[in-house]
């Protein structure tokens, strides 16, 4: 009898033990099996400044394969027309008449402790998280930095100001300062760009067998202007090129300022392609959601010429406006054997939607007070109507909602009314013809108007 009971707890003993590697083994199939997700996020980068967007002065092939690979939207828009803001709306899924922030601030106003932010959505899945680039919302000495807001790793510049040079004499990793080798002294020798793609490359290569969301916020194409001089000499003597006097302060221009601002988004886009190629090498690209979007529309800084690129694609405005050119962004989102290859989506989508998309995505509920609504169904495919959703800027003096087709602006107290379904262009002020529309997005203004 004792030898049989011994002969049992060994047996039962093994039996549990092949029952715990299969249920481990279960849980990490599981757990590869959470999507990741990166989110690439550029600079003051207009709608007309892609090639798969209209682009015809230089080209972006590299961004243009990923559209193909997956889906592009055409009526995307940004948080706000300026940076601060429009990041914050994509952190926290809050437009600017809800949010924490609604304007630049000097010294980078912080995010309060304990904000529902994107990243602690991941993290509590278990997600890895790392933010690479320009953040804007704190620094580490208060509680805005991006450690402190649900991101365990993070490369780059906390404030806006600095990621005003691409060639910084430091940047921060987590909450040390990181001087650059031979960036003192004017000898410019590492530009942020490239310091960014490499981060990126190997945090993805150190988390690709565990779920991860990276965060790349390249600081291309803003002011200043200035480019590595292997991509500048691809472009050297191009464009017929102009003096620019700098109505803004602060910023400086290279000699050429078109040939340097095609330089800088050329330069971005091969890094872009390098991240969707890594992906592929290391066998992880059919579980990665890859998104690619700029943080407001074209800017016309430090020698920046959107009208000599039709850097809005034609639409009326530019960064600090709340018109279109000011606010819809290019989009493209990839997402293999999930999202069709090559197509479109006409939805209207915001940066405040990304948070709950993320929330369908994880299976998580949404947090309250969130704006924006899941874009998933329309990433996929299906059919979704946004028309009743509510779409909401305020930017010092100005603000602008969208309804459906109608969108409203009230810019030092006077009303602009357009359809968009007939004038993408808003060039047919409609606001004495249809009084009542007036008075009902008007209504839904003060609604949102809420700061």
């Amino acid at each position: 009898m004792k030898d049989i009971s011994m002969f049992s707890i060994k047996y039962i003993s093994l039996i549990v033990l092949l029952l715990s590697s299969i249920l481990i083994k279960a849980q990490n199939i599981e757990q590869n099996q959470k999507p990741n997700v990166i989110f690439i996020l550029v600079d003051d980068l207009g709608y007309g400044d892609l090639s798969c967007y209209g682009q015809e002065k230089f080209e972006t092939p590299e961004i243009d394969r990923l559209a193909t690979e997956g889906i592009r939207f055409t009526q995307h828009y940004s948080g706000s027309t300026v940076c601060a803001p429009s990041r914050c709306a994509l952190m926290t899924g809050k437009h600017t008449g809800k949010g924490l922030v609604n304007k630049n601030y000097p010294g980078d106003f912080p995010l309060p402790n304990n904000t529902p932010t994107v990243a602690r959505v991941f993290k509590e899945k278990g997600y890895s998280t790392a933010l690479i680039g320009k953040w804007g919302l704190g620094n580490p000495t208060n509680s805005g930095s991006p450690i402190n807001q649900g991101f365990d790793y993070f490369y780059g510049y906390h404030s806006q100001m600095q990621a005003h040079r691409h060639y910084p004499k430091y940047l921060w990793k987590n909450n040390e300062k990181i001087y650059l080798e031979g960036n003192k002294n004017k000898n410019r020798k590492q530009h942020s760009q490239s310091l960014f793609t490499k981060q990126a490359k190997i945090f993805i290569k150190r988390n690709a067998t565990k779920p991860f969301f990276l965060h790349i916020t390249y600081a291309v194409p803003h002011a200043d202007l200035d480019a590595e001089k292997d991509w500048l000499s691809k472009f050297d003597g191009k464009y017929p090129e102009k003096l620019f006097r700098n109505k803004f302060s602060g910023y400086r221009t290279m000699k050429n300022p078109r040939a340097t601002f095609a330089a800088m988004i050329s330069q971005m886009d091969s890094d872009v392609g390098e991240i969707n190629q890594l992906l592929k090498e290391l066998g992880i690209d059919k579980n990665t959601l890859l998104i690619f979007t700029s943080d407001n529309g074209a800017h016309a800084e430090g020698g920046a010429d959107p009208e000599f690129f039709n850097s809005t694609g034609g639409l009326r405005g530019i960064k600090r406006d709340l018109y279109e050119g000011g606010i819809r962004v290019p989009f493209i989102a990839k997402w293999p054997d999930k999202i069709d290859a090559n197509t479109k989506s006409d939805c209207i989508t915001a940066f405040w939607d990304f948070m709950p998309t993320v929330c369908e995505i994880l299976n998580v509920p949404v947090t309250e007070g969130m704006n924006g609504i899941s874009y998933l169904p329309s990433l996929l495919g299906k059919p979704q109507d946004n028309t009743k959703q509510v779409f909401y800027w305020e930017f010092k003096n100005k603000q602008a909602l969208r309804q459906g087709d109608w969108k409203i602006l009230k810019i030092n107290n006077k009303i602009e009314l357009y359809d968009l379904s007939n004038d993408a262009y808003e060039k047919n002020n409609l606001a004495k013809k249809y009084p009542d529309i007036i008075k009902r997005l008007i209504s839904l203004m003060e609604n949102e108007d809420v700061n």
